[in-house]
């Protein structure tokens, strides 16, 4: 049995992890097994998008312990890309969480790595590492300030209490709220929707977004040229108004 199981849906690739026995904790084959498939999907010009979501009644429950038990844990974290092969990975298409269940520890470190969240309404997220002499080390500690008001990352950080999906949507960590009968479909058409539109402008909108937290107003600018200039070179900005201008479909010439 894979550990991390693929599906192609149309222009969507979907990755979910298969460990439902051990609530999907990452083990260092799972790491492994994310990070083969994200390098194959990279390269793979067919494929827009990703989701990422987990097969039972829980998206994730972090760090195996029982790896970690061993001493073993920083095996966890060795794969390209760090912990699922996913946390500390430049990833240049977007990825989308589909989360079923709670999404604890690390598995909340891996939502807050994706770009966008789908999450049923049984859904819960928090980072409980400092209740078990951990700390949140998959970028949690890094990422939840830049999502969340410092306060609310704070309380995250040191009670280590979960929240709903309730609450993670009203926080904006949560893009898309369903019965956890839709979570998956709901994120694959939520994909689609994006692979819908032209590739280079995707990828260089999503990078300035990225980009723009952490760099002054007017380096901003300047990378928000360079990108422009970017998206205009490669054609797809012609291709797009003659496609509004015909009512037809744009047939776009990035990958």
């Amino acid at each position: 049995m894979a550990v991390v199981e693929r599906e192609r849906r149309g222009s969507v690739e979907v990755l979910r992890l298969n460990r439902p026995e051990a609530k999907n904790a990452i083990s260092p084959e799972v790491s492994v097994a994310m990070a083969e498939a994200l390098d194959a999907v990279e390269v793979d010009g067919d494929v827009r998008a990703v989701v990422v979501t987990g097969t039972g009644d829980v998206f994730c429950a972090g760090a195996d312990l029982k790896v970690v038990a061993q001493g073993r844990g920083n095996e966890i974290a060795a794969a390209r890309g760090g912990f699922a092969g996913l946390t500390n990975r430049e990833f240049p298409k977007p990825i989308i969480a589909a989360v079923q269940g709670p999404a604890l520890a690390g598995g909340f470190e891996i939502v807050l790595s994706c770009d966008l969240v789908v999450a049923a309404d049984d859904a819960r997220f928090g980072i409980p590492e400092v209740q078990r002499g951990l700390i949140a080390a998959a970028g949690g500690l890094l990422r939840l300030p830049k999502r969340v008001p410092m306060a609310l990352a704070l309380e995250f950080a040191m009670t280590g209490d979960p929240i709903s999906a309730i609450r993670a949507f009203e926080l904006g960590l949560v893009n898309r709220l369903v019965p956890r009968d839709r979570v998956l479909d709901e994120a694959v058409a939520l994909a689609e929707r994006i692979a819908e539109n032209s590739p280079i402008a995707v990828r260089l909108s999503r990078q300035l977004v990225k980009e723009a937290a952490d760099i002054s107003e007017a380096d901003g600018w300047q990378r928000n040229a360079k990108y422009a200039i970017e998206v205009f070179s490669s054609g797809d900005a012609i291709e797009g108004s003659s496609a509004f201008a015909e009512k037809r479909k744009p047939n776009w010439k990035s990958v």
